[in-house]
């Protein structure tokens, strides 16, 4: 499976075209919104969400609300072009909104020196986080695909500005009704209180945060991914895609960090056998994949996001005209969108479990992929 995306942030629309998706998917387009509107969701997002209001449209590939097989084009319009119309036309642009004072942090200044342009408008428009709506749009199709397996793919929020989750419990379905209710996508109340707290006092400051979102997968099977190549291991492949969103800097499974500095008969999962479970183990430090390939316990994933970079107390950059000294660009920002991006590495994280798992169990419609997965054992 693979995906392209296309668009700008202040453009007439975003677009992506999937192609691999298996046929006779019953794809809801309720679902894709559903995802949409939790991304722009959140405590702490900014004034663009309260003018955007997401909704997908499928141009091709499904038919009767069911895969074809042939690629499918996705779409979502942006409210804002009206007001952007003439500064963002593709052939003669009015001029105005010229950029030239790098945002440090972003890909402001690296690009404009890449790609030689002259207005940093060229760079930003597409490298911003906006993107990312028509890439949950796409994980959407790869968590509906997933269910048909009793796979499923859920995230929640760590922590935000130093402050951590602590009663998160067991990962039960009472935790996620926790987690869809809270503002900032966090399972502990107490924790959710002091993060909105924190984040207010950083708005009032003209200042960001950012944190930490845990993806967890539940119900795959045995081997998923594989050993004998270093870009088939699927922890490669899962870390290689959450990278790409916009501000992680770092991902994790498992113990992950705090594994250096443990001695090791207190991070490996000791394995067990039963005539009733089969091949178990009673920890999962881990994080559900050994050697590049699951071992039958649910994949744990963490994300570090920083804070976003757009200050509306500015930090010191220079203008790429003059020279000078001068304060950063100040464009439209959220305070903290760690709740988002717990969203968009959902579905990134969906989207690679689902190539991997086609890749295992082959087949050009569902019907068939579904009969392989049964009768090779899952």
């Amino acid at each position: 499976m693979r995906y392209l995306t296309a668009g700008e942030s202040h453009g007439r629309c975003l677009t992506a075209i999937i192609e691999g998706i298996p046929s006779n998917v019953h794809i809801s387009v309720d679902r894709i919104n559903e995802e949409l509107k939790r991304r722009q969701a959140g405590y702490g997002r900014g004034l663009r969400m309260k003018i955007e209001s997401d909704k997908v449209q499928i141009l091709s590939g499904v038919r009767n609300s069911k895969t074809t097989g042939a690629p499918i084009s996705l779409m979502i319009e942006n409210r804002d072009w009206p007001n952007w119309e003439k500064i963002m036309d593709p052939i003669v642009s009015s001029g105005e909104r010229v950029v030239t004072r790098p945002r440090p942090g972003h890909a402001d200044l690296s690009g404009a020196i890449k790609y030689g342009l002259q207005d940093i408008r060229d760079v930003l428009e597409r490298s911003s986080a906006r993107e990312t709506a028509i890439r949950v749009a796409v994980g959407a199709i790869a968590i509906q695909l997933l269910e048909l397996f009793g796979i499923y793919v859920r995230s929640h929020v760590v922590s935000i500005g130093g402050i951590k989750a602590k009663n998160v419990g067991e990962f039960n379905e009472e935790f996620w009704r926790k987690v869809d209710k809270s503002e900032v996508f966090c399972g502990d109340g107490d924790a959710e209180v002091k993060m909105k707290d924190l984040i207010d006092k950083a708005k009032a400051e003209g200042d960001t945060l950012g944190g930490i979102f845990e993806v967890i997968v539940t119900g795959l099977p045995v081997g998923i991914g594989s050993y004998v190549q270093w870009d088939r291991k699927l922890d490669a492949r899962l870390a290689y895609a959450l990278m790409s969103i916009q501000a992680v800097k770092g991902v994790e499974f498992g113990y992950g960090f705090k594994a250096a500095d443990m001695p090791g008969s207190m991070v490996h999962d000791e394995i067990y056998y039963s005539e009733e479970k089969g091949y178990y183990r009673i920890t999962n430090g881990a994080g559900g994949i050994e050697g590049g390939m699951t071992n039958g316990q649910p994949v744990v994933v963490r994300c570090a996001v920083k804070p976003i970079p757009t200050l509306y107390k500015p930090l010191k950059s220079v203008d790429m005209r003059t020279k000078q000294p001068v304060e950063a660009s100040v464009e439209r920002s959220d305070v903290c969108a760690v709740p988002a991006a717990s969203v968009v590495g959902k579905a990134v994280v969906a989207w690679e479990i689902a190539s991997a798992l086609l890749e295992r169990y082959g087949g050009d419609n569902i019907e068939d992929i579904l009969k392989n997965y049964r009768e090779i054992g899952s």
